[in-house]
């Protein structure tokens, strides 16, 4: 059981190590989000394509078929999720986003508690409490800064993300990763329709091509994969690493500064994961002691 958890507690991180640049990278391309998401969308439904077949061969189209409604229920919150991250950035500051984006873990426990009547031990709702507070001066310190549709948007994804990922901890035997080149075919034939379907220039074809071939086919095959393992809360409570880790890149390369309160907020937020996963290496260790 113990050895489980951390397996999945590793999938989580190593998922959240890839998706960092997100934040970066989105702000730094120059397209409007409708551009970015038909891009987006195309690339990444290639790429999770890419990986599921290398990953099953002949047996994908079974593995998928297995997956049911819930899997369609999965592909569909991934491409709600991801329209809102890429909306929300594309329309107020990176670390009100991110920090939207916290509220995840505290959803995805609600959902799984009156849903799925999962519980979760009194350590990670301490752990997620604490790093809701680091999340809240981190939002007092962006308070008004930013298009109020950004702060919409990132409450859907945040929303759509704890969905997605309690639906897929309800089936551990499916892998959910499998649907999500759906999820992403689905946001590319809409953002298609709304007239997104527009060639990129040099730079930003460059910089959306890192990101959704590289960076982003890892980190959400790792993160939708990480349900299986631990509970949907716990894998959301390993995203707020993005908001102190994102936050930075988006500061260093584009000197979007974060003010004090924020930088109070990171640390809070980046010690209490810090001291979960110390906790959880030594249950670990004294289990196979024991």
């Amino acid at each position: 059981m113990q050895t489980t958890r951390i397996k999945g507690l590793t999938i989580a991180a190593l998922g959240v190590l890839f998706i960092v640049p997100d934040a970066l990278l989105v702000k730094i391309s120059s397209v409007p989000p409708i551009v970015f998401l038909f891009w987006r969308g195309l690339l990444l439904a290639f790429s999770f394509w890419l990986i599921s077949w290398l990953r099953y061969r002949d047996r994908l189209t079974t593995e998928i078929r297995r997956c049911g409604w819930k899997g369609l229920f999965c592909a569909g919150a991934f491409a709600v999720s991801t329209l809102g991250f890429v909306v929300g950035m594309k329309n107020t500051a990176a670390g009100n986003v991110l920090v939207i984006l916290n509220t995840a873990p505290v959803i995805a426990a609600l959902i799984a508690w009156l849903i799925w009547k999962e519980t979760l031990p009194w350590r990670t709702w301490i752990v997620i409490l604490v790093c809701v507070t680091g999340a809240t001066f981190m939002a007092v310190g962006e308070l008004g800064k930013g298009d109020p549709l950004g702060l919409i948007m990132a409450g859907i994804a945040a929303t759509a993300l704890a969905s997605n990922l309690n639906v897929a901890r309800s089936r551990p035997d499916c892998d959910m990763s499998v649907m999500l080149m759906f999820g992403a075919l689905a946001l590319a034939i809409v953002a298609a329709f709304m007239g997104g379907a527009e060639l990129l220039s040099a730079r930003d074809a460059f910089f959306i091509g890192l990101l959704c071939l590289v960076f982003l086919p890892m980190a959400c095959i790792l993160i939708q994969i990480g349900p299986r393992y631990i509970p949907a809360a716990e894998v959301s409570l390993m995203l707020l690493l993005e908001t102190v880790l994102g936050s930075f890149l988006v500061w260093l390369f584009l000197d979007e500064v974060p003010p004090k309160l924020s930088l109070i907020g990171g640390v809070i937020v980046f010690s209490a994961l810090a001291v979960h996963g110390w906790i959880e290496v030594k249950r670990y260790r004294k289990a196979r002691v024991v």
